[in-house]
């Protein structure tokens, strides 16, 4: 079966050209992390270019190979797409691992293996603050979540005098995306409040967020 991206070959990392509409962000300590492991593993998955060397998927693993000063690194080339092809993989190849989720007990285990062995964690790319939950006891002291919101009041969409302001600070951009997905609402660089749960049918000055 031919692949329209099926043959791996070096290619100086000055040739390729990023995309300029590239909707997904790398903050410099996610590079950082990038670069981490590819120092630990090497190059374990090629960057996927157009046929014109612009850059469709890996736009980290090139400012990774960047700050390490990588001259040449493996790449894939996708023949024969579309604009709109390229165009929506740029995106897709963003999201689609996104919409897995994790075992969290299997998780759990397979850290614990790591550190018993002295493996540095921070490889993995797991924040200090996710490790910390992983190493929690998983019986004893274990909080039951929904315990916790027994006896809690139910909201009431139509009173609109109980709101209350909540501010929430975010790490990086990759949080925020997350943050903005468990609670099913879009945002934009310039959104910097909303209501949650979403007011519906509001007139345009009732509509300012606090």
């Amino acid at each position: 079966m031919d692949w329209p991206a099926d043959k791996i070959e070096r290619r100086k990392v000055d040739a390729l050209i990023p995309y300029a509409r590239n909707a997904r962000t790398h903050s410099d300590d996610q590079v950082a992390q990038i670069a981490a492991s590819i120092k630990e593993w090497g190059w374990t998955t090629p960057v996927l270019i157009d046929e014109d060397g612009g850059i469709i998927a890996g736009h980290g693993r090139v400012m990774a190979a960047r700050k390490l000063g990588i001259k040449q690194i493996p790449t894939m080339t996708a023949t024969g797409w579309s604009h709109a092809q390229k165009q929506a993989y740029v995106l897709a190849d963003n999201q689609l691992p996104q919409n897995a989720e994790w075992d969290l007990d299997l998780l759990a285990v397979e850290m614990k293996d790591l550190d018993s062995e002295g493996f540095d964690l921070s490889l993995v790319g797991f924040d200090e603050g996710a490790l910390v939950n992983l190493f929690l006891p998983t019986e004893e002291g274990k909080t039951d979540a929904e315990a916790e919101w027994e006896g809690m009041p139910e909201f009431d969409q139509g009173d609109k005098t109980s709101f209350r302001h909540v501010i929430v600070h975010f790490e990086n951009n990759d949080d925020v995306a997350e943050f903005f997905s468990i609670i099913g609402q879009s945002h934009t660089d310039q959104t910097n409040s909303i209501w949650f749960p979403e007011q519906e049918n509001m007139d345009t000055e009732a509509k300012r967020y606090g």
